[in-house]
């Protein structure tokens, strides 16, 4: 099975994603000491949000400040691109420059790729990072509508194809019958691949199912909120993961 740091991606009760989106190092720190009584499985370093993520040298000091914080935790680097609903606009060789610097820091477990962005560049990164050992989740976000199920399915194999150790989906519902879209397309996609982790979430509070029901439908990983949600409809992660307990 695909891991993340020593989180293993299996097909029981979804592991916990937090992200932090502190915008200094100082916030980051801050929110990393906020999850010290909490219960959640992967850190998601959400580095968009960071205000001088264009100098390398602080996106080092951000990487370093939270492994310090969190020595043990798995952690996620995810630079979300303003396309994808991401903070901060940035060109795309920066973008991948940013993910490689990521991986040779040899501080993060996993980065994100989106599926959507230069296939050379992706190939690239892939090839970089199971050279280091780190994970790869490629993803797609659609803030605006949920896609038709064959587009669902066809974009979670095409990164599957592409190489991803893990294809991730989120979308955003208009109606209950997308949500019902998005966890059948999840289903359709897991038979398939019954040993590949996926993550998918229908956004939004229509959504709120998906985040808690990926054992049945074939998601691995939920994310769930700390300080400040990073996409709507994220549950607080106690909350969250009290649920998934009861749940299970």
């Amino acid at each position: 099975m695909i891991k993340i740091g020593n989180v293993t991606l299996d097909n029981g009760i979804p592991k916990i994603c937090v992200p932090i989106v502190g915008r200094t190092v100082d916030e980051l720190q801050q929110e990393c000491r906020y999850l010290q009584d909490k219960i959640y499985d992967v850190v998601e370093l959400r580095i968009d949000f960071l205000k001088t993520v264009t100098d390398l040298n602080s996106v080092n000091e951000a990487i370093t400040a939270v492994r310090n914080e969190l020595p043990n935790s798995a952690i996620l680097f995810t630079f979300r691109t303003k396309d994808e609903g991401g903070e901060t606009a940035v060109p795309e060789s920066f973008y991948f420059e940013l993910i490689q610097y990521a991986i040779q820091s040899g501080k993060i477990n996993a980065v994100d790729v989106e599926y959507f962005r230069n296939p050379d560049s992706i190939q690239s990164i892939i090839a970089l990072a199971k050279k280091a050992g780190v994970t790869v989740i490629m993803s797609n976000h659609d803030f605006d509508k949920t896609p038709s199920f064959d587009e669902i399915t066809t974009r979670l194999i095409g990164m599957k194809k592409l190489g991803a150790d893990v294809a991730k989906l989120a979308c955003m519902p208009k109606s209950a019958k997308d949500v019902l879209t998005l966890l059948s397309a999840t289903e359709a996609v897991k038979s398939q691949y019954p040993d590949e982790p996926l993550i998918t979430m229908s956004m939004g509070k229509l959504g709120a199912i998906s985040r808690i029901s990926g054992e049945i439908f074939g998601s691995a990983l939920t994310f769930g909120s700390a300080k400040k949600a990073s996409a709507p409809g994220q549950l607080e992660v106690t909350t969250l993961q009290q649920i998934l307990r009861a749940l299970h």
